[in-house]
């Protein structure tokens, strides 16, 4: 069996840059974008850096499917998710 992956919504803040990406470790994923570890990164440059939503799988193919599903998605869908999970707008990595 695989190990676990997830696809994951970053925000800057309220209502502000969105982020969606995938990954095999999301605590540690996460804690990348927090600290800048790709300086040069999009993130980086817009302050993307808040866990806003994210969804577990058995594999990473399917993971990698869905991350490409949600980021053809409408902004308003991303935002409808990241709504659904966490309608304060908290950021859930200090909940990991």
């Amino acid at each position: 069996m695989d190990k676990k992956a997830y696809v994951y919504i970053l925000f800057s803040r309220r209502n502000g840059t969105l982020y969606t990406g995938v990954t095999s470790f999301l605590k540690r994923r996460v804690y990348e974008h927090k600290t800048k570890f790709h300086p040069d990164s999009f993130t980086a440059k817009y302050d993307v850096d808040k866990l806003g939503y994210f969804e577990e799988y058995d594999s990473i193919k399917t993971a990698i499917e869905r991350e490409k599903q949600i980021k053809a998605g409408s902004r308003a869908t991303k935002l409808a998710l990241i709504e659904g999970m966490n309608p304060n707008w908290e950021d859930l990595f200090f909940l990991l």
